[in-house]
């Protein structure tokens, strides 16, 4: 009895990665890094996508007790990349799990 059973390299589920940091060159050489590795495993890459930026700004009194018109403005900026990756496979997972990137980047996976 002949039984052809699926090839168990093929994952057929769509991984969508999302990157989250305070500076944008560390996003976008973190994107480039994901990209070269899913492309050399032979997998199917969209993106990086640009997110909207989160600005939050913080008005800070320059002196504690005069001069209330004096003031001071700081704002903290995150930046945001999504990636989407088709059709992976078993080597693909492998080498985003081997995939060293900076400490200043969060990293969402999501199967």
């Amino acid at each position: 009895m002949n039984v052809k059973y699926k090839n168990d390299n093929k994952v057929s589920q769509k991984i969508r990665i999302k990157l989250k940091s305070y500076d944008y060159n560390l996003v976008d050489k973190s994107a480039e890094k994901i990209v070269r590795t899913v492309k050399s495993t032979g997998a199917v890459v969209s993106g990086p996508i640009p997110l909207p930026t989160n600005k939050r700004i913080f008005t800070v009194l320059r002196s504690t007790f005069v001069n209330k018109k004096s003031r001071e403005q700081f704002q903290l900026c995150s930046y945001r990349r999504l990636l989407d990756i088709y059709s992976s496979t078993s080597k693909t997972v492998d080498a985003l799990m081997k995939l060293e990137l900076p400490s200043g980047v969060e990293v969402e996976i999501k199967v």
